[in-house]
């Protein structure tokens, strides 16, 4: 176990390589159905993910325009030209005994991502991004000396994003990995569902004493498809290398994976490098050729539907940083509240906001990835949310009469209104009603030593007060209203 001192003593780099599932109905390189979610091994396939003799591929063109997206998406350059090249190695998973994929000239060049991070930012240099076709996926049954081959993701396109190694702590890994993810999924390129697998992170890590004129020896662990997974990858990883470097063992540059249960990572295979692949030019499938007038048509319309010109627009609207990180996670919710804003001031937009985020990822909680997506649907209406924070704002029920309803309706919720009368949520504010209330709250013996405080100077006194009204008002008094009295009658 090494010390504090000493961990500290070295300096972590970390660079992640990123496969992104790109949504199109078929294939990359046949008509394929792309959706294998659940479905019975090798039926997802054609001749081509079977590497039949004879059989060849043809680009979908769906998948070229949602590399541009990506492009966009990471601020990188997108290049006019592009091909395809041959990858040789040889797995029961591909039966081509290659990966079609880009290597000398990718589609996606050099870009910057900024990272959202301790309510500021830091930048990571995205190295390119390529076009890919993914392998087949080898299962083991426990207990039996054989493997199974399912072809189902066998084809599917792929967009690896290569970063430079411009993190240096497991809290930028995960930072940089959740933009990533949020970008992919406002830029349409991905459904982004890390549970099926539609983006899985590979991290790099190194360590090397502060002040080395040279990075450490990397590890590479891979198929990582959660954001805690990676941190806690390159935690283990950091700390793993920085012990045996000072056992005076030397780091060895491999494949390794993540076991989850054990929370440790565990050697797979020593890494290759790219000479082994032996790649070659893709002679069956021409170049790819963008004009750069439609690319930056494309830029003009949808860099306003990207994570960094929404955050600007949120922050402009009031929301802080931190909140807008939360509405990320859970996109149908940040997809509702942007409905609204365009018809809503900043005060109320606001108060959508934190009824959004205090209330409703509670309610998913439990809920599997799958059953979240289907609840879209049952959101309440923005209209309905709108309504609810006007409800508020003219004191008719309080900011936690608020919650409770949209914790208890927000399945079905279609008239706040009727639902704050209906569980006798709505506030009093009849001013006469509330002030025969004070009078009794403030003749009460009970009261007295509170009275005493606020005229000795002790202001916090008065929330017992207001208390008092609100017990006897059965919560129904407007408690702005109630303070407010009871200052103009103490005075």
């Amino acid at each position: 176990m090494v010390t504090k001192e000493v961990l500290e003593s070295y300096e972590p780099t970390i660079g992640i390589e990123c496969h992104v599932q790109l949504a199109t109905k078929t294939k990359l390189f046949s008509g394929a159905d792309n959706d294998a979610r659940e479905a019975a091994p090798n039926t997802k396939v054609s001749p081509i993910c079977f590497g039949l003799p004879g059989v060849l591929p043809v680009l979908n063109k769906e998948v070229v325009r949602l590399a541009i997206y990506a492009g966009i998406a990471l601020n990188a350059e997108l290049n006019t030209v592009s091909r395809f090249d041959r990858k040789h190695y040889f797995y029961p998973d591909l039966p081509l005994g290659y990966q079609i994929t880009q290597s000398a000239q990718p589609t996606i060049g050099a870009g910057v991502v900024e990272v959202p991070f301790e309510e500021g930012l830091f930048s990571v240099r995205i190295h390119h991004a390529h076009l890919e076709a993914d392998a087949g996926k080898l299962t083991h049954p426990a207990g039996t000396d054989y493997s199974l081959v399912d072809l189902n993701r066998a084809g599917t396109p792929l967009i690896e994003i290569v970063s430079e190694p411009d993190m240096h702590s497991p809290a930028e890994a995960k930072a940089f990995a959740q933009e990533l993810h949020v970008r992919m999924l406002y830029a349409k390129v991905t459904t982004g569902n890390l549970y099926y697998g539609n983006m899985r992170f590979d991290v790099n890590v190194s360590v090397a004493k502060k002040g080395a004129s040279a990075l450490g020896t990397r590890t590479e662990t891979k198929n990582l498809n959660s954001f805690r997974s990676v941190e806690k990858t390159v935690a283990y990883e950091i700390k793993r290398q920085i012990e045996e470097l000072e056992k005076g063992n030397s780091i060895v540059q491999e494949t390794r994976g993540w076991d989850d249960a054990k929370q440790r990572t565990f050697s797979q295979r020593s890494k290759e490098n790219a000479h082994d692949y032996r790649y070659f030019p893709e002679a069956d499938i021409p170049p790819i050729v963008l004009s750069q007038a439609d690319v930056e048509a494309v830029r003009l319309k949808l860099t306003p539907q990207l994570p960094p010109a929404i955050r600007k627009r949120l922050q402009a609207k009031g929301i802080p940083t931190r909140d807008i990180t939360t509405l990320f996670l859970y996109p149908l919710l940040l997809d509702r509240l942007l409905q609204l804003e365009h018809a809503t001031a900043g005060k109320q937009f606001k108060q959508i906001s934190d009824l959004l985020i205090n209330v409703l990822p509670a309610a998913f909680e439990g809920l599997d990835p799958e059953a979240y997506a289907s609840e879209s649907k049952a959101l309440p209406r923005a209209e309905a949310l709108k309504e609810l924070a006007e409800l508020v704002n003219e004191n008719k029920i309080s900011s936690s009469s608020a919650k409770e309803i949209l914790l208890q309706t927000w399945q079905h919720l279609k008239d706040p209104r009727a639902e704050a009368e209906q569980r006798g949520l709505l506030q009093e504010s009849d001013e006469g009603a509330i002030a025969t209330i004070v009078d009794e709250v403030l003749a009460d013996p009970a009261s007295q030593k509170a009275i005493k405080d606020i005229e000795a100077g002790n202001d916090k006194a008065i929330g017992y007060l207001v208390g008092q009204v609100m017990k006897r008002s059965a919560g129904k008094a407007n408690p702005a209203m109630s303070q407010q009295l009871i200052r103009q009658k103490l005075q």
